[in-house]
């Protein structure tokens, strides 16, 4: 017989809430209360509780796993979005990778999408912070896998802090590929400082450096700025991206290449 959902315990209901916010994006505090049969204070107490570690974000009203200015949404809810754009730029990425190169990948959902075109292109010395990326590489014999350690981080499934900052500074690579919260006015930007620390060293240990970016990001801003579009050596956008944002990018003068999408 399935357990009534007002007598789970709060625990299981917030995975529950996080997991239906993760899908739907944003839900008010009164559906939620609707939802699992509890008092809508109850449920504000639930979203105080998830907003302090990271999970989701309050609007008024509700809850959302969606991004802002401030706040990086959870990486199950990045791992969902803009998946045909991610997948076109990881697609095109994987073409400026040659066998036997070093090759260094932040912890984004949109180089995620690369990760998993290695293997094809091996063999390679690959680079990384992020713990899906390890898992998923980890059993390819002709990957030679780098961990960059540090303080794990849940909410990014990643490791940071100064000691991944000092790992990526004892390092040099062919080339690196990151993503970022936004595009705006010539830099990027990402909500979350200590992302930036870890990005900022990637990008120093490189020879070559690569922006993967999805039209969602282009145009908003973010809280802190991570460096100039001129910083990189070839910045990869999807073909949804807006014919005002390209000719930004034109005027620039920033070196960029369009990936065709599927769907």
């Amino acid at each position: 017989m399935s357990q009534d959902k007002s007598q789970r315990g709060p625990i299981e209901r917030r995975r529950e809430i996080t997991d239906h916010v993760l899908t739907e994006g944003s839900v008010s505090a009164s559906d939620l209360a609707e939802r699992f049969g509890v008092s809508v204070m109850t449920i504000y107490r639930d979203i105080d509780e998830l907003e302090s570690e990271g999970v989701l974000r309050k609007f008024r009203g509700g809850v959302t796993a969606q991004p802002s200015g401030v706040f990086e949404s959870n990486v199950a809810y990045r791992k969902k979005s803009m998946r045909p754009e991610k997948e076109a730029l990881a697609a095109k990425a994987a073409t400026l990778i040659d066998p036997g190169m070093s090759v260094m990948i932040d912890d984004s959902t949109t180089v995620l999408e690369l990760a998993r075109l290695l293997p094809r292109i091996e063999p390679l010395t690959v680079v990384t912070n992020f713990r899906e990326a390890l898992n998923l590489l980890a059993g390819e014999r002709g990957i030679h896998l780098m961990a960059l350690g540090g303080d794990y981080d849940p909410l990014h499934d990643s490791f940071l802090g100064v000691p991944c900052v000092e790992a990526v500074e004892a390092l040099r690579v062919d080339m690196c590929f990151v993503s970022t919260s936004s595009v705006y006015d010539d830099f990027a930007f990402h909500q979350e400082q200590r992302i930036v620390a870890v990005k900022r060293a990637m990008l120093k240990a490189a020879g070559r450096k690569v922006l993967m970016i999805d039209h969602s990001k282009l145009g908003r801003t973010a809280l802190h700025r991570l460096t100039p579009l001129s910083t990189f050596d070839l910045i990869l956008i999807d073909d949804r991206t807006p014919p005002e944002v390209r000719r930004s990018l034109d005027e620039s003068g920033v070196h960029y290449e369009v990936a065709e999408t599927w769907t």
